[in-house]
């Protein structure tokens, strides 16, 4: 069986020189073949390849697009040129004098100045955080865990940025922690996700939804990364850290459940479609990008104090410990043998004079006179 040789494809640049120059923005392209946003900007930025069927729709897509596009050629300087401008203003020869010939020379942008880690921070925050809240609620069906996953996660980002900012997938490493943290079952414990969200109104979206968190978690997430996200199938089994046949099998039996209960979504372009049209559906809205590092640093300082409260709170029960305790051993005194030290029992006798006589003046000095206690009748 031999292989069919993949479509050619241009550089990364030419592919998006080609869509800028028909004025075509990275969804409306993604719309045409049939991919997310996401998907479009990875290709262009060369970080992921096409394959299979959406890889021939990308490249018949290009080969229209450069078809309808002028080629750009770069400004180059004719040697000719600058040579024969050269002899034109050189004087004759003369053993003191130096020609000067001044040669045209492209004129070059300065180069930008770079970001500041809070304004990198800023434009991930910015391009990812609107999509990803809508990736989550897919994910869990909870609008406030959706945020409240994506805030955990950027504020995490925010946290460990020397990593992140180095990271060749920086969208990436947040999605997988954002994804991690909206999937713990340690949310069924708390009160405020005990009780289920209303459902979306429209029953069509009601019932994809409820199809999708009936799956199984890993499925739920295989499928909305590969249908819903865009990734490729080794993308995705290295984001899910499985092996390519267990993504693959996952992928399978995920697309067959949702089939089985929705027949009309069988064809995977539906279903990429459905699940953007039901991930808009809601009124997902993230907090802001400064707010997000204000919390984040608030919450790490909060428990760095805590780490160090409790340091001191163990170094002084040791200390404590260490102070009162015994400085020798004091065996136990073993059964059988007579206890030393114990004050002998002194058996009662008679009064003395003294005694009882102290004995009867109490006696006949509580029986009458303004010294007997007695309760008062009110």
């Amino acid at each position: 069986m031999t292989q069919t040789p993949a479509t050619p494809l241009p550089p990364p640049k030419e592919r998006r020189r080609l869509r800028e120059a028909a004025s075509l923005t990275q969804a409306q392209l993604a719309t045409q073949v049939g991919v997310s946003r996401e998907t479009v900007r990875a290709w262009e930025t060369g970080r992921t390849t096409p394959r299979g069927r959406k890889r021939e729709a990308y490249a018949k897509l290009l080969d229209d697009l450069a078809e309808n596009t002028p080629a750009v050629e770069e400004e180059e300087v004719d040697v000719a040129e600058v040579e024969a401008a050269v002899t034109e203003a050189q004087p004759e020869p003369r053993h003191a004098d130096i020609a000067v010939v001044e040669i045209p020379v492209p004129h070059t942008a300065p180069a930008p100045a770079p970001l500041t880690p809070a304004q990198a921070f800023d434009a991930l925050y910015a391009f990812c955080a609107p999509s990803l809240v809508r990736q989550t609620y897919l994910l869990t069906g909870r609008r406030e865990l959706a945020r409240e996953s994506v805030e955990r996660a950027f504020q995490t980002a925010w946290q460990r940025w020397p990593e992140v900012a180095v990271d060749r997938d920086p969208a990436g490493w947040v999605r997988s922690v954002a994804y991690e943290y909206a999937l713990s079952p340690w949310h069924r414990f708390r009160p405020r996700y005990r009780h289920p969200e209303p459902p979306p109104p429209a029953p069509a979206d009601r019932a994809l939804l409820t199809a999708l968190l009936r799956l199984p978690p890993s499925y739920r997430r295989t499928l909305l990364l590969y249908d819903g996200v865009g990734l490729g199938l080794a993308e995705l089994a290295a984001e899910t850290e499985a092996s390519t046949p267990a993504a693959a099998n996952r992928l399978l039996h995920a697309r067959a459940a949702v089939a089985a209960r929705l027949p009309e979504l069988s064809d995977p372009t539906e279903l990429h479609r459905r699940l953007t049209e039901l991930a808009s559906t809601g009124r997902l809205h993230a907090a802001k990008p400064p707010t997000v590092r204000f919390v984040g640093e608030r919450r790490t300082l909060f428990w760095t104090r805590a780490a160090i409260a409790f340091t001191v709170a163990i170094i002084g029960a040791t200390t404590l410990t260490v102070r009162t305790a015994p400085t020798r051993y004091e065996p136990p005194v073993p059964l059988g043998e007579r206890v030393e030290g114990v004050p002998a029992r002194v058996a009662q006798g008679s009064l003395s004079e003294e005694e009882v006589s102290l004995r009867d003046r109490l006696r006949n000095g509580m029986t009458s006179g303004p010294e007997r206690l007695a309760p008062l009748s009110r």
